[in-house]
Formats: structure tokens, C-alpha cells, sequence
């Protein structure tokens, strides 16, 4: 009787184990999502096996309009890339409760370690690293 008991608990145990593991899963990132200064829109999505974001439109045009290029890149050879369709996110893997991975910053041409997490149903916080240093952001859901 005991030892029917003790498996029940412990099937139970496991059972609960199992529902709560999705609730530790970082929360779907992927959409578009309008920057916070609100000059771009990024859409965000599945790159192989990881998830990366692209500028996919200007909401504030560019001094050199539509067809603004990467000017601040330190990479000469990068430099005479469009801005539309440029990787500004990328390797972002998932990790618990978060996304983590690399963000490029185009108007300073600098890449800085990135971390991602859902802050609501339509807004996420993009952080951008330096060391122990970093800087928040929020993102919203574009409509």
C-alpha cells in the first residue's frame, strides 16, 4: 500500500514536472516589432537555428532616403550595404526565460551583445551590452 502510494506522489511529482517546463520556455519573439525611437521596423524570425531580425522598412527616412547604406560600418568592404534587409539582430538562441545573442546598431556601425525578453503580449525589451554595461529598449508589436 505504501509503495503504491509513494509511485503515485511520484508520478504526480513528474507529471507536474512536465506542465511546468514550457512555463520556464522564453516567450515567441517573432514578428515585427517597431524600434523604440520609432524610426524602423525590424521583423524577427527563425535563421537556421537561430533567430535573427532584419530591417524590413523606415518609418523615419534616412538622410540618403530609401536607399541608405551602412556607412558607419568599420568593415570597409561592408559599407556599401543597404540599410533595408540588413541583419541588425542575430545568433540569438534561447536560454530559460530570454533570447540571447548579438545586435548591430547601423548608425554607429558597433555590434554589442544582445539580450531579448517579452515584457507583454505586444511589447518585448531589447537590451544592448557593453561588459556589465547595457542599455534597454522597448520594442512594440507593428500593426
Amino acid at each position: 500500500m505504501i509503495a503504491r502510494v509513494f509511485l503515485g506522489f511520484v508520478a504526480m511529482l513528474a507529471g507536474m514536472t512536465f506542465l511546468a517546463a514550457p512555463a520556464a520556455a522564453a516567450d515567441d519573439i517573432s514578428g515585427r516589432w517597431i524600434t523604440e525611437d520609432r524610426d524602423g521596423i525590424v521583423e524577427i524570425q527563425q535563421c537556421g537555428n537561430t533567430t535573427c531580425g532584419r530591417l524590413v522598412r523606415f518609418l523615419i527616412t534616412p538622410n540618403d532616403g530609401q536607399d541608405q547604406r551602412d556607412i558607419y560600418n568599420p568593415d570597409d568592404s561592408l559599407k556599401n550595404r543597404r540599410l533595408l534587409g540588413l541583419p541588425v539582430l542575430t545568433q540569438f538562441r534561447e536560454e530559460d526565460d530570454l533570447w540571447r545573442g548579438r545586435i548591430y546598431d547601423p548608425n554607429t556601425g558597433k555590434t554589442y551583445r544582445s539580450v531579448i525578453r517579452r515584457t507583454g503580449a505586444n511589447t518585448i525589451e531589447v537590451r544592448g551590452c557593453i561588459g556589465p554595461f547595457c542599455q534597454a529598449q522597448t520594442w512594440r508589436r507593428a500593426r
